[in-house]
């Protein structure tokens, strides 16, 4: 498929999740040596799940079409720029490259705004909107980095 090919494909989901009542207008695919592994159209208000975002839902298909958590080598096609969540997870994923059709301009003109998300990101854990606190107990027992010591030790575990 051309890339042409492949935004109109992302704009049609980003359609389709309109007029069906499922989510948001936003549409994305996965695509992996010429061949599309993993597609995703937002379903966050039909799901009441907030993480439904069709780039997210993209690349958890496609990670499991694979079989695989990483994503190397493949392209990630939205109907527009990720959010912060969603390049997140681009990221996560490993993806090589991210082409979108409309950008956050456009997005927020439809009502659609994460500068906010944008701007809390930069901002220090105490100065975000949402309480953020670094939970510390003096009292013995209390073990925060026990987690990362078992992983560190861990000889069979899978990097990522």
């Amino acid at each position: 498929m051309t890339e042409r090919e492949l935004i109109d494909t992302v704009l049609r989901l980003a359609c389709a999740a309109v007029t069906s009542g499922r989510g948001g207008p936003f549409g994305a695919v996965v695509v992996l040596d010429g061949r599309i592994i993993g597609r995703g159209e937002n379903r966050v208000t039909s799901e009441n799940d907030p993480t439904a975002h069709a780039e997210v839902i993209a690349v958890r298909n496609a990670c499991r079409e694979i079989g695989h958590f990483e994503l190397l080598g493949a392209v990630l096609y939205a109907s527009c720029e990720p959010c912060p969540m969603c390049l997140g997870a681009a990221y996560w994923a490993r993806v090589e490259k991210i082409v979108f059709a409309a950008d956050r301009a456009d997005a927020t003109a439809a009502g659609f705004d994460d500068a906010f998300i944008y701007d809390e990101i930069l901002r220090r854990p105490d100065q975000r909107r949402i309480e953020t606190v670094a939970y510390r107990d003096p009292a013995p027992g209390f073990d925060a980095l026990a987690p990362f010591r078992l992983w560190r030790e861990k000889e069979d575990k899978i990097r990522y």
